[in-house]
């Protein structure tokens, strides 16, 4: 399973291959957690946040325990590096962790570090890339305290970046001619933070977060109508509030969302050689919104499509297509966290 903690819900995702390079959604859940309970992605009240997890998992109904969580891109610090190629388990281990060390701010005894083999350097052709990744050890063993109390395993331990990445490559697939050669927009709108990563050919070119999500809309709806935060996102999710919702709050919020995609693009694209994309993915809690991929094409005149992992795997009888469809958007993280099962060793 992928479990995502979020600074808003807890999302659960469990898939099982089916063939080759196939998966079946076998169950998913999203549970709405308490207010400040995960804070700028620092777990900050573990046990209101193990007693969403539990109920999540208690929905799912499975026996599965083992799951793939994630860290904030905030919480790690990530650096390619170029070492030779051939070395042994044990001299690249020594070489990665040398590097770290000029790379990392504090004492390499309080992380939790890893690395990846990328592949042949570009234009070396004797060298690897290697990524390596660092994250402070309470961050990581606050994720894995979760999962224990949980009653869960967490058997890995990712980046919520790179677990987006790992299932936008499905989405990719769904593109003309795979995306092949393409420049591909991907908006994370969540509840506090918008990431664009704009991708061409499988590689990253270009990153950009901003402070700006869904917590905005919550916090508008719980003043304008005088309720809790809690009781204003369940509000949100479900869909249940008065008839001038719409007009009031939320088409101007869908409009500043399209502004806030807009300007990220502007940054884009005065910071690199490149002055157009070809599609905008929009992701994340604020891609449910339903119509606001038209909102965003109508602003920056750029096909957009909202992000569906899922499109061409087969659903188990216990999860309803509709339902899944209208929250696709909002488990990249879980989606791409739940992939990881299926990694070649």
């Amino acid at each position: 399973m992928g479990l995502d903690i979020s600074s808003s819900a807890v999302k659960l995702v469990e898939l099982t291959a089916n063939g080759k390079e196939g998966y079946r959604v076998e169950r998913y859940a999203i549970e709405v957690l308490p207010k400040d309970a995960v804070s700028d992605g620092n777990i900050a009240n573990l046990e209101a946040v193990v007693e969403v997890v539990r109920r999540a998992w208690k929905r799912l109904g499975t026996s599965t325990k083992n799951v793939a969580m994630a860290l904030p891109a905030s919480a790690v610090i990530t650096k390619k590096i170029i070492v030779p190629s051939g070395l042994r388990e044990e001299e690249l281990e020594v070489q990665v962790e040398t590097e770290a060390n000029q790379y990392i701010p504090f004492s390499i005894d309080d992380v939790n570090l890893d690395y990846q083999v990328l592949g042949p350097a570009p234009s070396v052709p004797d060298e690897v890339e290697v990524l390596i990744a660092a994250s402070k050890k309470e961050r990581v063993e606050d994720r894995v305290a979760v999962a224990d109390a949980s009653g869960l395993k967490a058997v890995v331990v990712d980046v919520e970046s790179f677990a987006t990445l790992s299932a936008f490559e499905l989405i990719e697939r769904q593109l003309p001619d795979g995306g092949k050669n393409q420049v591909v927009a991907l908006i994370d709108a969540g509840a506090n933070v918008m990431n664009l990563t704009v991708m061409r050919n499988g590689l990253q070119v270009y990153a950009r977060e901003q402070a700006f999500g869904g917590s905005q809309l919550t916090l508008d709806i719980s003043r304008h109508y005088g309720m809790t935060i809690e009781d204003a996102e369940v509000a949100k999710r479900a869909g249940n509030l008065p008839e001038g919702y719409e007009a009031e709050l939320l088409n101007p919020f869908m409009e500043n969302l399209a502004l806030e995609v807009s300007r990220a693009l502007q940054f884009f694209f005065t910071s690199t050689q490149f002055n157009q994309v070809d599609h905008v993915v929009l992701a994340g809690g604020c891609a449910v919104i339903p119509g606001i991929d038209e909102v965003v094409a109508t602003r920056t005149q750029f096909n957009t499509l909202i992000a569906n992992p899922f499109a061409n795997m087969l659903l188990s009888d216990r999860v309803r297509a509709r339902n899944l469809l209208a929250d696709s958007s909002s488990l990249m993280v879980a989606c791409g966290l739940a992939l990881r099962r299926f990694d070649p060793a």
